[in-house]
């Protein structure tokens, strides 16, 4: 007689065979466009060695998540992942001979090994093969346009984590605050970053930060970093402006983060008693606890390590012409720490009652006169 618990079981490994497809479609698609972007990336400052940094720790990441997936995804498919991060390799390290060249009288590198697969090849195989996943389905995700991003900041290689300690203070001092409300309760802070490609706001508690829309030339990507009881908006240049190429979000507790556009992927890690606002391509939080995320999301939201995530769409105050045009799979959640068949705990839709209203979005979150911190960050229910 069959087992009655082997079939769910079994759809539950299936359906995390699929997840971790995408996923790694998804990623690989990013890491191309990456460095893709490399031979036009500034060499003086660093910016280069810092984007080939980036590029390596993306490459380095995916192949250890190839081998925490190896008890649900069988052998043949682990030489699949295992030929295109190799083939990841390759690319990058010809991209870098590029920029390189060597010397008159320095020896050859080797020759490639004439036995390894292409990125092409393997991605084109493992789509043959279907990953040996019964009742697989072709996913789009594969296909989709990818912008520039970076891998989360708990993989920085010690350059990537110079650069950032250098942006961060470069930033702070470019970011004199061009408009203080003394007639408000609380004082809100609008930094210029008028001569900055990014943005890069961090180690801060008790604040209300507005990225005015004169920052929309700073959009090429972004990290908001290590604060406290804080709100921050950074959507007013991404609403009729450009949208952030990409996004990064870490060691954060107690606050609000409206995050606006995002037309690459958002990154989130270790944040905790917050509420976050945005509407972007691909969401991945990692390590994070007691999160409500108000979303719009063009591709399967992901998390990893976390609880009492709660999810709702993004409210109309902060939606465009742009977002309400792309699909939205705000509430189709992947968590990548969950095997079994029955829904993740880790995770729940916030029912309407509970979710802000649109009167405290459009009202209350920006500030102004009587309205405080504390004020704002009670009505979004960060505080009670």
């Amino acid at each position: 007689m069959a087992n009655p618990t082997a079939a769910p079981a079994l759809q539950g490994e299936v359906g995390l065979k699929e997840r971790f497809f995408r996923y790694f479609q998804h990623e690989v698609t990013a890491l191309q466009e990456q460095m893709a972007r490399l031979d036009s990336t500034a060499y003086t400052g660093g910016e280069r060695n810092d984007a080939v940094d980036h590029c390596l720790a993306g490459i380095d990441r995916l192949s250890h998540e190839v081998k925490d997936a190896s008890s649900y995804i069988p052998a043949y498919d682990q030489r699949t992942y295992s030929e295109a991060i190799k083939a990841l390799s390759e690319k990058l390290q010809n991209i870098r001979d590029t920029f390189n060249p060597p010397k008159k009288f320095q020896f050859k590198t080797a020759r490639k090994n004439p036995s390894a697969i292409s990125l092409s090849d393997a991605a084109e195989l493992a789509k043959q093969n279907k990953l040996r996943v019964p009742g697989y389905y072709s996913s789009d995700i594969s296909t989709a346009t990818s912008s520039f991003a970076p891998t989360p900041l708990d993989k920085l290689s010690p350059s990537e984590e110079k650069r950032e300690q250098e942006l961060i203070e470069k930033n702070e001092a470019l970011g004199a605050m061009e408009n203080e409300d003394a007639g408000a309760s609380a004082v809100i802070r609008k930094p210029s970053f008028s001569n900055a490609s990014s943005v890069t706001i961090s180690n801060h508690s008790g604040l209300h930060i507005i990225l005015p829309t004169s920052a929309s030339h700073a959009t090429s990507s972004g990290t908001v970093s290590n604060l406290r009881h804080c709100v921050v908006d950074l959507s007013p240049p991404t609403t009729n402006g450009g949208p952030f190429a990409s996004l990064v979000l870490k060691n954060i507790k107690t606050s609000l983060i409206v995050c606006g556009r995002v037309s690459g992927p958002i990154h989130i890690t270790g944040i905790e008693d917050c509420v976050v606002v945005t509407a972007c391509r691909q969401f991945r939080m990692h390590g994070s606890k007691n999160v409500d995320v108000y979303l719009h999301c063009s591709s399967r939201p992901i998390i990893e390590d976390c609880e009492q995530i709660r999810f709702a769409p993004l409210p109309e105050t902060y939606s465009t012409p742009e977002i309400s045009t792309t699909a939205n799979q705000w509430d189709q959640i992947d968590d990548f720490k969950w095997l079994k068949s029955e829904p993740s705990p880790h995770y729940s839709i916030l029912s309407e009652e509970d979710r802000v209203s649109e009167g405290v979005w459009k009202d209350t979150v920006p500030g102004g006169h009587n309205v405080s911190l504390d004020d704002v960050l009670r009505a979004v229910t960060v505080l009670h």
